[in-house]
C-alpha cells in the first residue's frame, strides 16, 4: 500500500501541554501532534503530513517551516522536511494544517484522502552510506513485494485487526537496508530496496551471497523442496546506516519468506525453518504469544524502545501474526511496525 504522505484527516482530540499556554496536543489518526492553542477543534477537518515528508520550497504556505525545516541538497533538491520533534516537552510527529489553506483539495474532501501528490509532497530519502550496491539490472522483480512497513500510527486498525488474528510475534527492527535474495525458474537474484543488482565484486551483497554460498544453497533448496523461494532481510554492516548494530562485517537478518509459485508469504515457522537449512540468520524474534495483547498505539510506542546488543538505540519492532493473514486495510499480508521515538529523536540528517 503506497504511503499517504499527505492526506485529508479529522482531529480526534486536543489536549494541553503543561506548561504551555500557547500550545496544545492534537491527535491524528495515532499521531501527536503539537499545534497552536485556538487552531483547531476536535471534529476538524485538516490535511496532515506525516514525519518523512518533503513539502515543496516554492510553496508560500510553507514558508513558515523555513528556519526549522529547510534543507537543501543534491539528491533531494530544496523543500522542508518534516520530522519528530519535541516541542515543550511533547513530542510531536507531523504538521497539521487547516483544510481551508488547500482549496484545491476541497472543503468537501473525505477524510482518508491522499493529497500527496496534488500538493507536491515527497518522501525524505536519502540514499545510503556506502552500501555498495554495485550496478544496477533494472527495476526491482516484479513478482516479489517490495519491504515497506506501514506505521501503527499511520493505521491504528491494525491493532484490531492483529488481536483478530490469533497467534502472534513481534521482532526486532534491524537498521539496515532491504535486501532480497530469490532462486526462481533456475536463476539465483539480489535486489535492494528499489532495483536487482548485477553480479559484481562491487556489490556487497552479492559478495555476501558468495561468500555464504548461497546460490548453490537456494539451488539445492529448490530442488529437494520443489519450491522457488525469496527471502527478504534486513543488511547490516559496516558503512551502513552508520552501523548502529556495531558489525565488524556484512550481516543478512531475514524477516520474510515467499512462495514464488504462489507469491504467499509464508508462516513464522517455515522462514525460521528454511533460514536454519540455508544457514542465515533472521531477525530477533522479541515476543510470540497465543493473542496480541496490545490494544493502544501508546503501549506499543513503549514497547518499541530498547537498544540493540550495542546498546545503541534500536530502530524499532515489527509485529505480524504467525501464520500470515490477509489485512482489508493494507490489501495484503498483515504486518505493521512501530519505530521507537527515541530513536527518531536522535536521527539527524
Amino acid at each position: 500500500m503506497a504511503r499517504k504522505l499527505a492526506s485529508v484527516q479529522e482531529v480526534l482530540s486536543i489536549e494541553p501541554i503543561e506548561g504551555a499556554d500557547r500550545l496544545v496536543c492534537a491527535q491524528i489518526l495515532g499521531w501527536k501532534v503539537v499545534v497552536n492553542k485556538g487552531d483547531f477543534k476536535p471534529g476538524d477537518k485538516c490535511v496532515y503530513f506525516e514525519v518523512d515528508s518533503f513539502l515543496p520550497d516554492d510553496d508560500p504556505r510553507f514558508e513558515f517551516l523555513r528556519a526549522r525545516s529547510f534543507r537543501s541538497n543534491e539528491f533531494m533538491g530544496r523543500g522542508m522536511r518534516i520530522r519528530t520533534m519535541k516541542l515543550r516537552g511533547q513530542l510531536s510527529q507531523g504538521l497539521v494544517l487547516p483544510l481551508s489553506q488547500f482549496p484545491e483539495v476541497g472543503a468537501n474532501a473525505e477524510v482518508g484522502t491522499d493529497v500527496t501528490q496534488l500538493l507536491r509532497v515527497r518522501k525524505w530519502e536519502m540514499p545510503e552510506q556506502d552500501t555498495g550496491a554495485g550496478v544496477s539490472l533494472g527495476s526491482f522483480h516484479a513478482g516479489i513485494p517490495k519491504t515497506d512497513e506501514t506505521r501503527v500510527q499511520s493505521e491504528p486498525g491494525l491493532i484490531g485487526e492483529l488481536t483478530a488474528a490469533g497467534e502472534y510475534y513481534i521482532s526486532t527492527k534491524m537498521d539496515g537496508t532491504s535486501c532480497t535474495m530469490y532462486f526462481e525458474h533456475g536463476v539465483f537474484g539480489v535486489c535492494g530496496h528499489n532495483f536487482e543488482y548485477k553480479d559484481t565484486p562491487t556489490c556487497a551483497m552479492w559478495n555476501y551471497a558468495h561468500e555464504h554460498g548461497l546460490p548453490e544453497k537456494f539451488a539445492a533448496f529448490a530442488h529437494d523442496s520443489g519450491r522457488d523461494l525469496a527471502i527478504q532481510g534486513e543488511f547490516c554492516g559496516p558503512g551502513i546506516q552508520k552501523n548502529p548494530l556495531v558489525l565488524m562485517r556484512n550481516e543478512l537478518f531475514c524477516f520474510t519468506l515467499i512462495d514464488l509459485a504462489t507469491h504467499e508469504r509464508m508462516p513464522l515457522d517455515d522462514l525460521l525453518a528454511t533460514c536454519d537449512a540455508l544457514g542465515l540468520q533472521t531477525v530477533p524474534v522479541e515476543e510470540r504469544g497465543p493473542a496480541f495483547p496490545y490494544r493502544t498505539e501508546d503501549e506499543l510506542i513503549e514497547r518499541a524502545k530498547g537498544t540493540y546488543k550495542s546498546g545503541r538505540r534500536k530502530e524499532g519492532i515489527v509485529i505480524r501474526p504467525v501464520v500470515p493473514v490477509y489485512s482489508a486495510t493494507l490489501g495484503g499480508p498483515l504486518s505493521m511496525k512501530v519505530i521507537n521515538n527515541d530513536y527518531l529523536l536522535k536521527q539527524k540528517d
